[in-house]
């Protein structure tokens, strides 16, 4: 008999729920139910009528935005003409991965499983919530529910009695096998289809802009401990760009990196093979040309220098023969050893390649059949543009921002960017000071000669009388407060300025926005502000509550914060 099938879709901006979905795809494996794991925006989603039961895996981005690989979806399930008892014959749960700084936080989740509800869907569980900024990041909330939803799944899809569950410890079979070529065929180049000036077609992951690197400036002064760089890339014929828009890259792996994975390994870089998928409705990855170079594999596909998530552990631990290095990768695959793999792992970005150089042993023994099960794929880097406009060439392409400026000439806008953070305001200054229009930047750093961005351009700005700049500089307290104890950060200096934040905001109709590090800077913020609104503003806790409230439903506050 057929086993009993449910189905996984996912919508993934930075990799988590795609890592989350292939995760429940694999403990179906041992725990023997069928499971299909896609992209929700690679599914016909008017086949969901015909699915009995539905794990829906979805991050949110931006202003609360679904990922880009689930937009279609979104935009289907959400038709208005849509029945109340067209999902009346499914059950599902859905797990949200969101990040509890933005005020949206796991905002599509929410909105799925209510949607699902509206559509005659019965949920098996409440929605998960799993949340980057908790200490043990989403797996604090996911692995509790995903204890209860296998409860749920397993009586309602019982596997059939013949087929015994796979043992953890034991590894699953490997999603491709790698055939090994004696000779060296006749082959094109391995390098990848790029979009050419004047293109009809816009630059885009599988086609990108090849962009000459002009400069490449430090941004820091030479003592600060971080290295800052602002780099500019010639995308003349292109025809990409508009301010606020998030540029992406497609990185590869250095050298030397690429030697020292092959040598723990025991790899020969010039190695070529073929990729063959176990299972029929498996494709090949389409960046990987067929044959294909170990050195090219390593090169250009796997991601060797990004931290290893938990499941990484798990399947290393699966294929060490090594009894010390496996216990030890064992702990920090178990629920109860999260802490110790985040001081390990995460605390000091521990890469892919410094952990295969911890665990020696277990490194020299991998099968290579197992090396895309075990590693990721080299995911676009993104970055925000600074610039309205060497011989090294970049693979790159760009994707709208999050953040949307006002169309109308005369409205203010007040942009609070700490550090890197005032990148994507950069280019927005530019435009609208071209287009006259007033700007005001709270710009936050540590020292005024280490890591003031664009001094000089802010300076010239103002000696124009087309931006209001307010520094806070948080190691230099002596020059802005009485208290030399107190380091001095952005939201003081809202807190200094409210009457005139109050002013641009309630009788001038501004835009308010905030970009930075996702910590704790955009909480503190919005502290500031619900100062701002009850001491200038005179409202009540409640009203200064739902104030804020409106300025974010209507869009007059937007973030872009990262880790």
């Amino acid at each position: 008999m057929p086993n009993p099938q449910f189905l996984v879709l996912f919508g993934s901006q930075t990799g988590t729920a795609q890592d989350v979905s292939e995760r429940l795809g694999r403990e179906a494996r041992r725990r023997r139910p069928g499971c299909r794991v896609q992209a929700l925006d690679s599914y016909p989603v008017v086949n969901l009528i015909n699915e009995p039961l539905v794990i829906f895996v979805c991050a949110t981005t931006g202003q609360g935005d679904p990922p880009d690989n689930m937009k279609n979806f979104w935009r289907f399930i959400f038709r208005k003409n849509l029945p109340t008892t067209a999902l009346c014959q499914m059950e599902f749960a859905v797990l949200g991965l969101g990040d509890s700084s933005y005020t949206k936080f796991n905002f599509v989740a929410k909105k799925l499983h209510r949607r699902l509800l509206q559509l005659g869907g019965s949920a098996l569980l409440p929605v998960c919530l799993g949340d980057d900024q908790h200490e043990l990041g989403p797996d604090a909330a996911v692995d509790p529910w995903l204890r209860d939803l296998w409860d749920r799944v397993l009586s309602l899809l019982p596997p059939p009695p013949d087929l015994a569950e796979i043992p953890p410890g034991v590894p699953l079979p490997s999603k491709f096998t790698l055939l090994f070529l004696q000779e060296a065929p006749r082959m094109g180049s391995e390098g990848q289809r790029v979009a050419h000036p004047g293109s009809q077609e816009p630059p885009s992951e599988s086609k990108p802009f090849l962009a000459p690197m002009i400069s490449n400036q430090r941004v820091t002064g030479p003592s600060h401990f971080q290295d800052v760089r602002l780099i500019e890339f010639d995308i003349s014929g292109s025809g990409i760009f508009a301010a606020g828009d998030v540029v992406l890259i497609q990185p590869s792996n250095s050298a030397a990196h690429v030697q020292q994975f092959c040598q723990v390994l025991g790899l020969d870089p010039d190695q070529l093979f073929t990729l063959q998928p176990r299972e029929p409705d498996v494709s090949c990855p389409t960046r990987l040309p067929q044959p294909c170079s170990m050195r090219h594999l390593v090169s250009h596909y796997l991601d060797i220098a990004s931290v290893p998530r938990r499941s990484f552990f798990e399947l290393l631990a699966c294929l060490s023969l090594h009894e010390l290095e496996r216990e030890k990768l064992l702990e920090f695959s178990s629920a109860q050893g999260q802490e110790e793999l985040f001081e390990y792992c995460n605390r000091p970005r521990r890469t892919i390649l410094e952990v295969l150089c911890d665990f020696p042993h277990t490194a020299a023994a991998i099968p290579p059949d197992y090396l895309l099960d075990l590693i990721p794929a080299i995911r676009p880097r993104a970055f925000s543009i600074a610039s309205s406009m060497l011989p090294v060439r970049v693979p790159l392409w760009v994707r709208p921002g999050s953040l949307a400026f006002p169309e109308t000439p005369d409205t203010p806008v007040i942009m609070v960017g700490p550090g890197t953070g005032v990148a994507p305001f950069r280019a927005a200054i530019q435009e609208r000071v071209a287009q006259g229009q007033g700007n005001f930047l709270f710009f936050g750093c540590r020292w005024r000669d280490q890591d003031f961005y664009w001094e000089a351009e802010w300076q010239e700005l103002e000696m124009r009388d087309c931006l209001t700049l307010v520094p806070a500089f948080s190691r230099e307290q002596a020059l802005f407060s009485a208290l030399q104890e107190q380091k001095v950060y952005v939201q003081h200096r809202l807190r200094e300025l409210g009457s005139l934040v109050w002013e641009l905001l309630d009788r001038q109709g501004a835009y308010f926005y905030l970009a930075g590090n996702a910590k704790s800077m955009p909480a503190d913020v919005s502290e500031a502000l619900m100062s701002i609104f009850q001491e200038d503003g005179g409202l009540c806790s409640p009203d200064a509550a739902a104030y804020l409230a409106r300025l974010q439903r209507t869009q007059r506050f937007q973030t872009e914060t990262w880790a």
